[in-house]
């Protein structure tokens, strides 16, 4: 099973860090791609891409400029629409239909108001808190209650650089391939 992130509505003047940090929560957490939609901003394409050069992989960045045909495709190819919204149902009331699924998924965050349309096509309407919050929250949660925090462990190949856990201080290691 795959899962993406649909980051939808990406705006280049506004949303540069917030969709970058939606790729690098999506990498860490163990979603195997994102895909960017929105105005194409290859500054974002490029910084996500330098992260998985240096810290490993695998993990798959990009840009598509019709969500709607995307999300249409995936549709019909049996995946699983799961749109992140303050408006949806508490996902501790669904995280284990979603869980128990082995369609792949695709999650969906917006960046500015998100079509009704989006509502409608997606399987699951998922709200992480009926608050007010942000999406880099809302994907942290629904991917960590998704494995189960299976994906805090997770090895990272390819890698260039690694963190070493400490007690006190930093202690990043560099390969030696």
């Amino acid at each position: 099973m795959k899962i993406y992130v649909l980051r939808l509505g990406h705006r280049s003047t506004r949303d540069k860090r917030i969709t970058t940090h939606v790729g690098l929560i999506a990498r860490a957490l163990g979603a195997d791609g994102i895909i960017i939609s929105g105005d194409r901003d290859d500054k974002v394409v490029k910084s996500l891409e330098k992260v998985v050069e240096l810290w490993g992989g695998p993990f798959e960045i990009q840009y598509v400029e019709d969500w709607y045909g995307l999300i249409k495709r995936l549709n019909k190819d049996r995946w699983e629409i799961i749109h992140l919204t303050v408006y949806g149902l508490p996902i501790q009331d669904l995280i284990d239909s979603i869980r128990g699924s082995d369609r792949d998924k695709l999650v969906v965050v917006g960046a500015g108001k998100v079509p009704r349309v989006v509502y409608e096509l997606s399987d699951w309407n998922v709200a992480v808190s009926s608050q007010p919050h942000s999406e880099c929250g809302s994907l942290a949660v629904f991917l960590d209650r998704f494995f189960q925090g299976r994906e805090l462990s997770k090895e990272f190949k390819g890698w260039k650089l690694k963190v070493i856990p400490q007690t006190r201080g930093k202690k990043v290691v560099k390969s030696e391939s």
